[in-house]
């Protein structure tokens, strides 16, 4: 399955790691209707920053997931391969 990393380039004024938590947690309640896997997230709080890593059919099912569990969709996503 293709995997991609998503990029929120600027997170809601006021949004913690926490915060991003919390919505990480909602992509998993809803990722398997749209056959996605999101694997990992990292947040990068002191620029803002949001990255997820997401294995989906393709882009845009990833977005769907996003879109319905929060609302939070990313700026940027790229698909990518994954190195050892």
């Amino acid at each position: 399955m293709p995997l991609f990393m998503d990029v929120h380039d600027q997170l809601p004024d006021g949004a913690s790691a926490a915060d991003v938590a919390g919505a990480h947690q909602s992509d998993l309640e809803i990722q398997g209707r749209y056959g996605v896997n999101y694997r990992s997230y990292w947040v990068d709080e002191v620029n803002g920053k949001v990255f997820c890593l997401v294995e989906a059919p393709d882009a845009e099912a990833a977005v769907r997931v996003h879109r319905e569990a929060h609302g939070l969709v990313a700026d940027h996503i790229y698909e990518v391969v994954e190195g050892t």
